[in-house]
């Protein structure tokens, strides 16, 4: 059976996670880290997309971002792939792929834009490498609660909405990471992500399938029942 595309549609919030391959490191050290994350504000630069939340982990990346076209979040990826992983090659004298196959990514309704920022802050924590979101330094966490500008991140409407001064904002993002995430909807999200289907209620499935051909949910298994022929 061939491969689905991936489902890239301008002007949705997308969640991206690429891991390294065989859950091996994609970063090494603080210095891996910088380049990283230097590479990646170059790479959504370059190709125009919006990086609303991230987080760098040692084998995996997370992101939260809208794209201007279909193909800029590929090419965003690509870019980030030839000048990553050319210099982390070099720097440890490796060579070969680092990506575990191509990047995932899921489309998601904006009632799930909090729930996946806050998921995806909330890793380094979950990981026992930071007791508070904002003290990971590789993340958008610090940026959301008023710790830091972030130059990489350009909050979303969503976010916006939490609050009508950054003190208000930075307040009730903070109660709503300390509610953590259900395993529910860490399982939700996660599962859109790594199977490619579209996160959000059946009106916003109805509503992208206007702007994609793409299916964006599992066909049924099996053969469809057989009709039955009147006597």
């Amino acid at each position: 059976m061939a491969r689905l595309s991936r489902l890239a549609l301008p002007g949705e919030v997308h969640h991206l996670i690429q891991r390294g391959h065989d859950q091996q490191p994609i970063v090494r050290d603080d210095e891996d880290r910088r380049a990283f994350m230097e590479a990646l504000r170059e790479c959504a630069a370059l190709h125009k997309v919006v990086v609303h939340a991230y987080v760098l982990m040692d084998n995996h990346l997370h992101l939260l971002a809208t794209p201007p076209a279909p193909e800029s979040l590929s090419r965003m990826m690509q870019s980030l792939g030839r000048r990553y992983v050319t210099r982390f090659n070099r720097r440890h004298g490796r060579s070969g792929g680092l990506w575990e196959g191509r990047f995932r990514a899921s489309p998601l309704e904006a009632a799930w834009l909090l729930s996946c920022m806050r998921y995806i802050e909330l890793n380094p924590v979950r990981a026992g490498l930071a007791e508070r979101p904002e003290a990971y330094a590789w993340s958008s966490a610090a940026h959301h609660l008023g710790a830091l500008r972030d130059p990489l991140v350009h909050d979303h409407a969503g976010f916006w909405a939490m609050g009508n001064t950054p003190f208000e904002r930075d307040a009730n993002y903070r109660r709503f990471l300390e509610e953590g995430s259900s395993p529910e909807e860490v399982e939700a999200m996660l599962a859109a992500a790594l199977r490619g289907w579209p996160l959000g209620s059946d009106a916003y499935r109805a509503q992208l399938a206007k702007l994609t051909d793409r299916p964006l949910a599992p066909r049924p298994r099996g053969r469809p029942p057989r009709k039955t022929v009147p006597n």
